[in-house]
């Protein structure tokens, strides 16, 4: 009978005890050598499971519930962090870094002492029988004028009643009710309806004027004259893509206090081929001019 070449355990050089079918035991190998040659009584490399078996259980357990819990705590510094940068700024945060215009902005002292908002947003209050008016040309051909009227817009872009040429408005000088407005083409309308619109503006009406884009063009005597009674000073001048703003009345003694006028000229426009948009306001006396 052939000697058995003995189990591959013990061609090792291991003394494994193998149990029998149906029996329950435990391999009595010695601890893994940390040569990787030692093999397990199946024959498996024993330190190559261990080293696999601990990786897995580091990337299974360990990582994924460290990333949360370093998420959760950045996430809770940075709110606690934001929080305080909030309150150190607060005490010092003012209206005017939201840089509204000046008929919206209130500073603290003004809340302070009561200040109450005035009519159209003028500097100061109108004194009594007094009428408080802004007018405002358009900017270029983009933005369209707009006039307030004892703080009421009569006039502008959101209203959807303004246009290129001249916006007018006409106003009772005595009790400041808002009579008509319109506004007339002046690069490609038909003069004689401003003409026309200006001849009929009765005693004690004032008369409020912006221009935007283009106000000259179709400009005449006729209407520079008309201009001129109502208190103009340089309806004579107004040309092409000029900016003018005014407010009169029908036969003034003197010259209207309330007007504007920027020339066109390549030097000096703001704008591309457009002078800079102008601003009027002021307190006008109620009854006469």
């Amino acid at each position: 009978m052939r000697k058995g070449k003995g189990s591959r355990a013990e061609r090792r050089g291991e003394s494994c005890h193998v149990p029998k079918p149906g029996v329950k035991a435990e391999p009595s190998c010695p601890p893994p050598a940390q040569d990787e040659s030692v093999r397990g009584p199946c024959g498996e490399h024993v330190h190559e499971n261990w080293q696999r078996n601990l990786t897995n259980t580091w990337s299974h357990t360990w990582p994924h519930g460290l990333v949360r819990s370093l998420i959760r705590l950045l996430t809770l510094v940075f709110a606690l962090v934001a929080t305080w940068v909030f309150l150190r700024s607060y005490d010092s945060f003012s209206v005017k870094t939201l840089r509204l215009p000046r008929w919206l902005s209130f500073t603290h002292q003004e809340a302070e002492a009561g200040a109450v908002k005035t009519k159209c947003g003028l500097s100061k209050p109108c004194p009594a029988n007094f009428f408080a008016f802004r007018i405002c040309s358009g900017a270029a051909n983009v933005v369209g004028p707009s006039m307030c009227f004892e703080n009421e817009i009569i006039m502008s872009p959101v209203k959807n009643n303004v246009g290129r040429g001249l916006n007018i408005a006409l106003v009772n000088g005595t009790t400041g009710q808002v009579l008509k407005k319109n506004y007339f083409d002046m690069y490609s309308g038909d003069a004689k309806l401003l003409a026309k619109f200006l001849a009929e503006i009765q005693e004690g009406m004032l008369v409020l004027v912006a221009s935007y884009d283009d106000p000259g063009t179709k400009m005449n005597n006729e209407i520079r004259k008309l201009f001129s009674s109502l208190g103009s000073s340089y309806a004579k001048q107004l040309g092409f893509r000029d900016s003018w703003v005014f407010l009169g009345a029908k036969n003034l003694k003197d010259k209207s206090p309330f007007e504007q006028f920027l020339k066109n000229n390549p030097e000096t426009n703001k704008y591309e081929g457009w002078p800079e948009l102008l601003e009027l306001e002021g307190c006008v006396p109620q009854k006469t001019f």
